[in-house]
């Protein structure tokens, strides 16, 4: 495809143009992204850019008066009541990062390095919550940990509590299991293709040099996405530094 770009290229634009696309294979790669760099640029970039240019502008009734200012930053940031707002939106957030790659890296692992047979269904098994909405995801955990939901109905049902447990929902912890649960997903596939790359062969190398299976893993698995390479130009064949 991207030789047919190529051509194509070649008996159109300007004659600098047509040496760029025959001599640069980076130029041709960005040709055949250019549709979906356009789709994000403008279904992800431009809302946010335009969110921002709304946040310098101020609203009077049902007037909106286009006169850049930072007045909405101001307000935000003089009220202790917003800081603490946004730094408990930081905190949150970096606790379900956290928690997610530390659910997720696992579960990629797995499907990485011992799963050999019907891979595909593993992997099709992980994206079965993309099947669904992200609203009832998040609704389903609010089922589940509400005051009627399954745990507290068990639980009373089993005679180990009297009463709902409060303390399952409207809290942050609950919004870290829910988030958690909802972007799992999003971190195992990157993961899980991270992992794959891998060449066997240098876990291979690092056993017969003495390394143990967590060791193994520390120098090799966990670095191999960091080569470094000293005195030459670093490549997808360098070996990682934990085999030097």
């Amino acid at each position: 495809m991207a030789s047919a770009i190529a051509g194509r290229t070649s008996r159109i634009g300007s004659p600098s143009l047509r040496r760029l696309f025959r001599r640069s294979e980076a130029a041709r790669s960005y040709a055949l992204m250019s549709p979906s760099i356009a789709v994000l640029v403008f279904a992800l970039m431009a809302p946010v850019a335009l969110l921002l240019l709304y946040s310098l502008w101020t609203q009077n009734g049902l007037q909106l008066d286009t006169t850049a200012t930072l007045a909405q930053y101001e307000a935000v940031f003089s009220r202790a009541f917003y800081r603490n707002l946004f730094l408990r939106s930081v905190a949150i957030s970096s606790v379900v990062t956290l928690v997610t790659v530390a659910l997720a890296y696992p579960m990629a692992y797995f499907v990485a390095f011992r799963v050999t047979n019907a891979k595909f269904v593993w992997l099709l098994l992980l994206t079965i919550p993309f099947w669904t909405s992200y609203l009832l995801r998040v609704f389903a955990w609010k089922v589940i940990l509400g005051f009627d939901g399954v745990i507290n109905s068990a639980l009373i049902s089993l005679g180990l509590i009297s009463q709902p447990l409060e303390f399952l929902l409207y809290n942050p912890t609950a919004v870290v299991v829910t988030l958690a649960h909802a972007y799992a997903a999003f971190a195992i596939l990157p993961i899980y293709v991270s992992l794959e790359k891998i060449d066997r062969s240098l876990l291979e190398a690092a056993a017969d040099l003495g390394d143990g299976p967590l060791r193994r893993f520390l120098r090799v698995t966990f670095r191999s996405r960091f080569p470094v390479c000293s005195g030459q130009r670093c490549s997808s064949s360098c070996p990682p530094p934990a085999i030097m």
